[in-house]
């Protein structure tokens, strides 16, 4: 009996290895066909759930041209472009009525309307956007009108010293989001989440030149 049972221990040893060596490598994955992706991989949106989605290279194709999947995805594209010269004064921030300097705007296509969402502890807070002062200001940028809906967001930070907008993938916006939410502490945000909140710009600077920076963690 001690034999069959070591035999048959070791048959159930050799079964939960073949289960461990079938189960995934660990890391993010297609969310389309399961496929692990790299850290540096692409996004696609649902639209009516507002949803980033994980998509491999191949995935994201699919769903690059205009109307692909009947319009319920779209794939985001890696465009960063800096607005050269960029300036807005304060009566015009307020009229945004955005309380801090630092927001981002998408046109939504479901509704109709651009939308501005600005960072904050607790992740993105949307704020209801006058579209009459909106449109002032980008009537001033030809780079606001090229703004593709849903998928990518004009971000504009302005304080005492920088006045700086950009062209950038949502991702990258809500991106900003996360890096805010896991690193802010107190009233000011602390020097940590200071730190990160400049590695981020420092980041999206170097796309906008072509030169690619690694994904701040």
């Amino acid at each position: 009996m001690n034999g069959e049972a070591g035999e048959r221990t070791g048959e159930n040893f050799a079964l939960l290895r073949k289960m461990l060596e079938k189960r995934p490598p660990p890391g993010e994955r297609c969310d389309f066909c399961a496929t692990p992706v790299t850290p540096e991989h692409s996004h696609v949106i649902e639209i009516e759930a507002r949803r980033i989605m994980c998509a491999c290279r191949p995935c994201a194709i699919v769903f690059e041209p205009s109307g692909a999947a009947q319009g319920r995805y779209r794939a985001v594209p890696t465009r960063y472009v800096e607005i050269a010269r960029f300036e807005i004064d304060d009566g015009a921030w307020d009229a945004l009525q955005i309380p801090i300097g630092l927001a981002f705007f998408f046109r939504n296509s479901r509704d109709d309307r651009t939308v501005a969402f600005y960072p904050s502890p607790a992740g993105a807070t949307e704020s209801l956007l006058p579209l009459d002062t909106w449109e002032a200001i980008g009537a001033a940028y030809p780079a606001f009108a090229s703004l593709r809906p849903d998928v990518e967001a004009i971000l504009i930070r302005r304080d005492r010293v920088v006045s700086e907008a950009f062209v950038i993938p949502i991702d990258s916006a809500y991106e900003l989001v996360g890096v805010i939410r896991t690193s802010w502490k107190g009233f000011d945000g602390g020097d940590e989440a200071r730190a990160k909140i400049a590695a981020y710009f420092e980041k999206i600077r170097a796309r906008s030149r072509g030169r690619v920076t690694a994904r701040i963690s």
